[in-house]
């Protein structure tokens, strides 16, 4: 039997490790995401304090070191994990996808909206995952070639360092508005939420943590800056190396006609990257090093990645589908290769 014709059998051994995923849940991975917030809070608390006193070289390296790794713990293994309602199941109302608002310049509810939906829903098909490109970056040859998209190289890298705002622009899907699927009155109201998250964001950061450094305010603020210029760079590496290495796949819409749940699978397994790791890698990524498992189930505790994924891979074998992965330099520069090639005709 070819591939095409064990589809489905697939997606229901897929199903039956998701359920029984489900019904594992339980204090373990409560105490888990507890603990992963307060270990995030507390570097968080001592980085600020440090850059409070960041007139010593020492505390400055100390402070921006832990406000840098806070600041990943939070938009990784927290905000883009506990926005996709991987913790709902405890109905804890400080941990769930409806109240969490996290330290990222994009508002969550445009996040959610681009990402969960949209992204996952149509995950790597031309012309409906925006995220494939991001609207700016050729990634397939199935995306008409623009002369600006020789740039690519360039802007793809400059847009690593300021990835959030990038982000929260694209969240604003301006291009949907010329294309007459969104109406302009929505898009002011959406520039007006995220108007007012850059200027928390803004405030917090850059003026109201400085301001309360005192004679450190100018090293604190260069703290700051360097604290989500890290963040960001990191959180570009982790998304692009998760879905832009060589080997996954695009596909277009006539692909996804009339779409089984087993080719749902499918596609998401081909259209994913993972790279290995150990358990801090993991959870500094937020658990994106398991990509694959991630797109196959968004909604899964991030904790669990690791102990299904060897269980998801011998299912790629056992169905002959290829199961990318490999280490995290060749996975970048496999992405970068990507993004050179398709700036080309």
């Amino acid at each position: 039997m070819t591939l095409v014709d064990r589809t489905e059998e697939l997606g229901e051994e897929l199903d039956r490790l998701r359920s029984e995923v489900i019904a594992m849940r339980g204090a373990d991975d409560a105490r888990y995401i507890r603990t992963v917030i307060a270990v995030q809070r507390g570097l968080e608390a001592g980085g600020r304090l440090a850059l409070a006193v960041s007139l010593m070289p020492p505390a400055w390296c100390a402070g921006t070191a832990m406000l840098t790794v806070a600041k990943i713990l939070e938009n990784m293994e927290l905000g883009h994990n506990v926005l996709h309602g991987q913790w709902d199941w405890m109905g804890d109302p400080a941990i769930h996808s409806t109240t969490w608002e996290w330290d990222f310049a994009s508002p969550a509810d445009a996040w959610k909206r681009t990402h969960n939906h949209l992204h996952h829903t149509y995950t790597n098909v031309v012309g409906r995952d925006r995220d494939l490109g991001y609207t700016i970056l050729r990634m397939s040859p199935e995306q008409p070639w623009r002369p600006v998209h020789l740039l690519q190289p360039l802007y793809a890298a400059l847009l690593a360092p300021v990835f959030e705002w990038g982000i929260a622009l694209y969240d604003l899907e301006a291009d949907s508005v010329v294309a007459g699927r969104k109406s302009v009155r929505s898009f002011l109201g959406e520039i007006a939420n995220l108007g007012r998250k850059a200027v928390r964001q803004s405030a917090k950061d850059y003026v109201l943590f400085p301001l309360l450094a005192g004679p450190s305010a100018l090293p604190c603020l260069l703290g700051n800056l360097t604290a989500n210029g890290l963040r960001n760079i990191w959180a570009h590496t982790v998304i692009f190396c998760g879905h832009f290495p060589s080997d996954v796949r695009t596909f277009t819409e006539d692909d996804i006609d009339g779409e089984s749940r087993g080719q749902w699978y499918l596609r998401q397994i081909q259209g994913s990257a993972n790279f290995g790791g150990g358990f801090l890698l993991h959870v500094l990524s937020g658990n994106l090093g398991h990509q694959i498992e991630h797109h196959l189930f968004p909604d899964l505790p991030s904790n669990r990645y690791d102990e299904i994924a060897p269980r998801v891979r011998r299912l790629c074998g056992k169905y002959g589908v290829p199961y990318v992965t490999g280490p995290l330099w060749r996975q970048y520069l496999s992405m970068w290769g990507r993004v050179v090639r398709h700036a080309l005709p």
